[in-house]
């Protein structure tokens, strides 16, 4: 059955969900944390609609394959087709925010990195990315406003603010549909602040994002 979006009044969006377009080390403390160089240009990467599960369900990781860790980050609904956009058009085509847990199989990222391999199956496989429901733009104020958290057991782990990204929301959206065009029921990461650690088992996780956005989930132990 595929991964339908939908915002937070219950309403489903009239699109099955697409790729999942992804950027990586948009928050510099993010970069720094893992001994990574800041990027000059957005890292863009996909997931496929699989890796899609609703982040508000009990969230079964593949503990079996090594660390899981977790990655909190802004999730971007498309609304329509973008390709070639300027910054004001990519932004016009946001219908709805809302939070990502970008899971990564740690150990074997690392090992295909080594190698010099890609490292799709280390954040492509099946539940990679649960997502909330999506706020109507309506609710959320300008892109530098936001600010979203993760709380472990009570405990605050993760917290970003857009203002820190380097590169904003229009400039990361205009910059990937010069690469591939974007289309109604994608959506899209736009990195993640540091904090990024091992996700525990059995804990309980609790996000929250700036326009009434909250998401309480557990991790099957």
């Amino acid at each position: 059955m595929r991964f339908v979006p939908r915002f937070t009044d219950g309403q489903e969006f009239p699109h099955a969900l697409g790729k999942i377009v992804c950027v990586g080390r948009n928050y510099a403390d993010h970069a720094k944390e893992l001994d990574n160089p800041i990027p000059t240009e957005p890292l863009l990467f996909i997931k496929p609609s699989t890796c899609a599960v609703p982040l508000d369900e009990p969230i079964d990781a593949p503990f079996s394959r090594g660390d899981v860790h977790f990655e909190t980050e802004l999730a971007l609904l498309i609304g329509e087709p973008l390709t070639h956009a300027t910054s004001s058009e990519a932004e016009r085509a946001v219908v709805g925010i809302g939070l990502a847990l970008d899971l990564t199989l740690r150990d074997v990222q690392s090992q295909l990195k080594e190698k010099g391999y890609p490292w799709e199956i280390a954040k492509s496989f099946d539940g990679a990315c649960p997502l909330s429901p999506f706020l109507a733009l309506s609710r959320v104020p300008n892109w530098s406003a936001l600010t979203f958290s993760l709380d472990i057991d009570g405990e605050r782990v993760q917290s970003g603010e857009g203002s820190d990204m380097l590169f904003p929301v229009a400039t990361l959206l205009a910059e990937m549909s010069r690469h591939f065009t974007l289309l109604p029921g994608d959506v899209v990461l736009t990195g993640t602040p540091p904090g990024v650690g091992e996700l525990p088992r059995g804990a309980e996780l609790h996000f929250t994002l700036t326009g009434g956005l909250e998401v309480a989930t557990r991790v099957i132990d």
